[in-house]
């Protein structure tokens, strides 16, 4: 009997990014992996196009009035789709997430857990039951009073607000009030209010010095500014703030992150006395659940929890049975080690990716598209056993499940497999083979095929002598118990182990202060920038130099054109219609705000005078738009912009455009920009780099890129760390520290060091079969 609908998911003229019109046709009820090197296309198949267009069409059927308070991504660029389900994306995009953010609140296990303190917890005599919102520190009937359900409370002292006291306020004394015009405004208001701001801060009566420093108060004085000779002062009102306040209210609402890390530097932070730390009212600590109350709970790693659970009484059996049917999942994908309590901030990107997972697990959807994004990212091989489990399971439950991925495990264990490329960018976008697994062997462009089944070893390298070594530790923090790890200097180090044994807590603790560290370089995955007006060029510094070419171009002379002429975030020469952004927001009644290219500028960002200017025959706009790879050749004979150009290339970013928003970059790219940046710096004598997880979001061919950077900054004398899962790196270090040997509480400590031979032969390491394996 033949099924009346479509099996197959078929896409038809897909053109989003550097898609080329591709046709692909992929089975329904199948794991169908997208592969390809990075920036080949992929996931603009994948989440531009068919999850795109799920989306838009289940917004297509709701209400016009509920769509507006919805986030819309526009009508993806495709002829058409048809066979396509309802899709549920989930992305490693790190939204930010607040404080109160926790692993509870992600999986909905606190809510279940809040609902059994509420209904069957044990309350002291006469006391009345409690609602379930009175257990949770995100509510007023929850919140401890004192620190409104944070669990820690912020103070200053006299000591860090003022660290020189043989300074007077004049000279800056007062080191937390804000710098340039805000913090002359604050030292002239004292003047005026008759305070001594000459004298050193140590000979001011106490009593003053408290007032300075911790009022409350906010006096309005006119001011009668002293500034320079040569310009008019009018006296004005100036309310005064004291440094406390200042501080405090820099830090509760200022977007700045840097203002914010300022402000954290005049404050200590302890335990609220109220609450102990634990967030809550009195009146719901007092509830107890086989003896422990719900914060006590909250602590234990999840793993723990199911166990507490276990052998209660009949009326809290259906509760207890909810909450361990939620806590199964997140164990199974290896994140049993994690608390409910745990700030989601503090996660990885492939934790709180794997935590989605879990609570997916659970929802029982069925007849829907899951468009996963490297759920293997961050993962030991020892865990990926259990992802490839749960992809399965989605699968057996009726699904569709479309993964990228490079893992080469979880691409061997698919169904069916896209292989998208042959290149990055303009060189990649076409489907070079969609089929079984198997039958990529015969594809010659694909750079996958390669890597999947040449199963051959990379040669034996020889191993380099350190030459001194850097003691870190004893480490108390987080799950590392007074642990001591030395690391080689002038050697390539990897640290291993499974996920949440403590392997970026060790690496944290490097710094600059300790001995054997001359300059130190941490290269990590977060954004190179929020707006879209931060950039590839522009993070780089390879812009400053573009905008002196064009400045120094006889018809930006004639014109009278200097270097600011040419930036798109200041007034002069940018299109004023839509300020240098090059897309201007369309309010439309009912439907989402919708962002169309400029009118004025057809999204160029720069007005028609600046524009007239060009070099070479492109105007700066057109400059802009090239790829790193077109720009090496335009500016070969420019050797600052070459040199920055060249390094990008060498980490394989040739197929990112000079202009490309930083907002549109994923965290693999964002860090080798960052590696890239660094590289294009002179050396400056011995330095020790540490990347978190560089190969994250990297195709093989692209891992092997990386390496060749990385091994040549050691051979130029300089020390590499980094935190890696990817066995075939691993295998090519100088030295392995392994951490483990499970995860949360049964991490910790280091299991193995030395180099990868030896490692790879201790019994109790979880790597060490792995890494026996990539070795040669």
């Amino acid at each position: 009997m033949t099924s009346p609908h479509d099996p197959y998911v078929r896409v038809r003229g897909a053109r989003e990014h550097n898609l080329r019109g591709v046709d692909v046709d992929v089975p329904r009820d199948v794991v169908a992996v997208f592969t390809g090197v990075s920036g080949s296309g992929k996931s603009s198949l994948a989440f531009g196009t068919v999850y795109a267009e799920a989306q838009r069409r289940y917004f297509e059927s709701v209400a016009p009035y509920a769509r507006r308070l919805i986030h819309q991504v526009g009508a993806p660029k495709v002829g058409e789709i048809t066979g396509l389900p309802p899709a549920v994306s989930l992305e490693q995009r790190r939204s930010a997430p607040t404080s109160r953010s926790s692993v509870g609140t992600v999986t909905n296990v606190s809510n279940s857990l809040r609902m059994l303190f509420s209904r069957a917890g044990d309350y002291p005599p006469g006391a009345e039951r409690l609602d379930s919102d009175a257990f949770s520190p995100n509510t007023a009937a929850g919140a401890c009073p004192e620190c409104h359900g944070l669990g820690r409370v912020h103070a200053t002292t006299e000591e860090l607000l003022v660290p020189d006291p043989s300074l007077s306020v004049r000279e800056g004394a007062i080191a937390a009030w804000p710098g340039a015009w805000q913090g002359k405004n604050l030292r002239d208001i004292l003047d005026a209010l008759g305070h001594d701001v000459d004298r050193p801060w140590r000979e001011l009566p106490a009593e003053q010095r408290e007032w300075i420093l911790f009022t409350d108060e906010q006096p309005v004085v006119t001011v009668h500014p002293v500034r320079d000779a040569d310009r008019i002062q009018r006296p004005y009102q100036g309310t005064y703030m004291s440094a406390r306040r200042y501080v405090m209210k820099t830090f509760a609402d200022s977007r700045s992150p840097t203002l914010r890390a300022r402000a954290e530097r005049f404050l200590t932070s302890a335990p609220c006395p109220g609450c102990g730390g634990s967030r809550l009212r009195p009146e719901a600590l007092a509830v107890t659940f086989g003896g422990r109350t719900i914060a006590e709970l909250a602590a234990l790693p999840l793993a723990e929890l199911a166990g507490v659970l276990e052998g209660t009484s009949e009326t809290a059996r259906v509760l207890t049975d909810d909450l361990k049917s939620r806590i199964a999942p997140v164990v199974e994908l290896g994140l049993g080690y994690l608390s409910l309590d745990r700030a989601t901030p503090t996660l990885s990107a492939g934790e709180l990716q794997r935590l989605r997972l879990a609570t997916q697990l659970r929802s029982g959807l069925f007849g829907v598209v899951y468009v996963l994004d490297e759920p293997s990212a961050g993962l030991h091989p020892a865990d990926t056993e259990a992802l490839r489990t749960v992809l399965e399971r989605l699968k057996a439950a009726g699904n569709s499940v479309f993964v990228v991925e490079h893992h080469l495990d979880v691409v061997r264990g698919a169904d069916w497999i896209v292989d998208v490329g042959p290149r990055a960018g303009e060189h990649g976008g076409r489907v070079l083979y969609s089929g079984p697994v198997a039958g990529l062997a015969s594809v010659a462009e694909s750079a996958t095929a390669r890597f999947l089944f040449d199963g051959s070893p990379a040669p034996a390298r020889r191993l380099r002598e350190p030459r001194g070594r850097l003691e870190v530790g004893p480490v108390t923090w987080h799950n590392l118990r007074g642990v001591t790890a030395e690391f080689p200097l002038g050697v390539f180090t990897a640290v291993t182990g499974v996920s949440g044994s403590g392997k970026s807590t060790l690496i944290g603790q490097i710094t600059e202060e300790l001995p054997g560290v001359e300059r130190l370089v941490s290269v990590d995955q977060k954004p190179i920038g929020r707006t879209p007006r931060s950039n590839l060029a522009t993070y780089t510094g390879l812009f400053d130099v573009v905008r002196k070419v064009f400045a120094a171009t006889d018809a930006a002379r004639e014109r009278g054109y200097g270097v600011g002429r040419f930036s798109f975030n200041v007034a002069g020469g940018r299109c004023e219609t839509c300020q240098g952004e090059g897309f201007v927001s369309v309010e439309l009644l009912f439907l989402p705000s919708t962002y169309a290219p400029c009118p004025d500028c057809g999204g160029a960002r720069y007005n028609a005078d600046t524009l007239q200017v060009t070099y070479r025959g492109r105007n700066i706009a057109e400059v802009l738009d090239l790829t790193v790879e077109s720009a090496a050749d335009f500016f070969a004979d420019t050797p600052p912009v070459a040199r920055s150009l060249t390094t990008l290339l060498d980490v394989g970013l040739g197929y990112l455009r000079l202009g490309q928003p930083a907002t549109e970059l994923s965290g693999g790219e964002a860090q080798r920009i960052k590696l890239a940046s660094e590289l294009q710096r002179g050396r400056r004598g011995h330095t020790l780099y540490l990347l978190d997880e560089p190969t994250t979001g990297l195709h093989p061919a692209d891992v092997e890129v990386l390496m060749r950077q990385l091994h040549g900054l050691v051979d130029a004398g300089h020390t590499v760390i980094v935190v890696e899962h990817d066995m075939s790196v691993v295998a090519g270090a100088d030295w392995v520290i392994d951490l483990g040997p499970g995860g949360g509480s049964e991490g910790g400590r280091i299991v193995a060091a030395g180099a990868p031979a030896e490692v790879a032969r201790t019994p109790e390491s979880r790597t060490a079969p792995y890494l026996a394996r990539a070795l040669p």
